[in-house]
């Protein structure tokens, strides 16, 4: 056991010991405040829809303890089991040009990996999310976008992990990592330009919006708020789930603005515009952008310390493997060293509550508190979302305030813009 060994061994436990526990913590919290509605929500959210909620969170909870410790044993398996090195051994009697074995090694082995995570997805959909009526998706469905996503990850896949393994070939003992670097990047940017047109509707069909009030509506605001649109578009999110949403989409010319059907037969015109307002809040405060260039130095970081790895024979033989290649090296560096770093999931989910307030108050500023506060209380009863949290679970974990501080938040925006009026 070296020094490598050592440190995954105990990230990987903390983190799994804080997972648990947190889960445990959050289960029984939401358990404790399961026989009455807060005061605060007694008015839209029935009993009856805040059991609901409760039981969906604690269902989920429970089967996310299960995965925890079955990726925490998959993982295990893979790296100090020598699972990986079993795979990449099959592939070095495969008579093929090195540049293709290591590109098919690693494109097998994220399938493999695909298919034991396969069984929590089917119990997710069809034990919970139907159990509590939120699944719509059919078996059939369920396989056909299960091979869309494989047909998908092929096509994208291989020129990418083709693309950097040669680049680490070629130039392994010069600045591989910043070339890397630049040729992911592009790839990224270019995968969310094209996302809205030709990658989304694969998987659903979207069509532009219809509503002539809600279309004069949201015009308005996007020409109050100076923001421009390639349109806005209805998703056929029902066909697969019961849940609602709306977000944004894509880079440049190509950004639209999709709502789940689910959502607009919930809504009133209003609290529509309330919640795309709170989302032109994001791109206004610049946390998009943001998010992108922390993305941008974090890839180049993590490629500069996978620079720094790949030479230690230790990286190698700490995490289970023999066989001291660019292919092996990416993959330990995809699948291992994530588990150094779980310490950094709390801080990009407070950063992500900051920005959801900022978003808040641009809509309260542009449509008004009211409205939003409307709309979010219908989203919170019409997805089964907990109205009450344990606060060291939603601390760690949720990228979105817990409903009572998110609309306490609001309704203080509503007081100061009457005292400013």
């Amino acid at each position: 056991m070296n020094w490598i060994t050592s440190l995954f061994l105990i990230a990987l436990f903390l983190n799994f010991i804080i997972e648990i526990w947190l889960n445990i913590k959050n289960q029984r919290h939401i358990g404790q405040h399961r026989s009455s509605v807060p005061d605060e929500f007694s008015q839209v959210v029935s009993l009856e829809a805040h059991q609901k909620a409760a039981d969906y969170s604690r269902a989920k909870l429970q089967l996310g303890r299960l995965g925890l410790l079955y990726d925490a044993a998959i993982l295990l398996f893979m790296t100090l089991g020598g699972g990986f090195q079993d795979i990449y051994t099959l592939w070095l009697n495969s008579g093929l040009e090195p540049i293709w074995r290591d590109v098919l090694f690693l494109m097998s082995t994220l399938w493999v990996l695909s298919l034991l995570h396969l069984p929590f997805s089917i119990i997710s959909t069809f034990k919970i999310e139907s159990e509590f009526g939120f699944n719509k998706t059919t078996p059939l469905k369920f396989i056909s976008d299960l091979f869309k996503q494989w047909a998908l990850i092929l096509v994208l896949g291989v020129p990418i992990i083709w693309a950097v393994l040669t680049i680490m070939n070629h130039y392994l003992d010069q600045a591989w990592w910043l070339y890397t670097w630049v040729v992911w990047m592009g790839f990224q940017f270019t995968l969310m330009w094209a996302y809205p047109k030709w990658i989304a509707p694969i998987f659903n069909k979207f069509t532009p919006l219809e509503d002539e009030e809600m279309k004069t509506r949201i015009t308005q605001l996007l020409e109050r708020t100076g923001f421009e649109s390639n349109g806005i578009f209805v998703m056929d999110g029902s066909s697969r789930s019961g849940h609602g949403n709306a977000y944004f989409t894509g880079m440049g010319k190509n950004k639209r603005i999709v709502f789940f059907d689910t959502l607009l037969e919930t809504l009133t015109p209003e609290e529509v515009e309330a919640v795309l307002a709170h989302e032109l809040g994001h791109f206004k405060h610049g946390h998009i952008r943001q998010r992108l260039i922390e993305s941008t130095f974090i890839t180049l970081a993590g490629l500069a310390l996978l620079g720094w790895l790949i030479q230690l024979p230790e990286f190698y033989t700490g995490l289970g493997m023999t066989s001291q290649t660019p292919a092996a090296a990416l993959l330990l560096f995809m699948t291992a060293v994530p588990v150094l770093f779980f310490f950094m999931g709390p801080l990009s989910a407070l950063k992500s509550r900051k920005h959801e307030f900022e978003a808040d108050a641009f809509a309260a500023k542009h449509v008004g508190s009211a409205p939003l506060i409307s709309a979010l209380l219908k989203m919170y009863r019409d997805n089964a979302s907990t109205l009450t949290p344990d606060p060291s679970y939603s601390a760690y974990h949720d990228s979105h305030p817990p409903a009572k501080i998110r609309i306490d938040h609001l309704k203080s925006l509503a007081t100061h813009h009457k005292k400013e009026e």
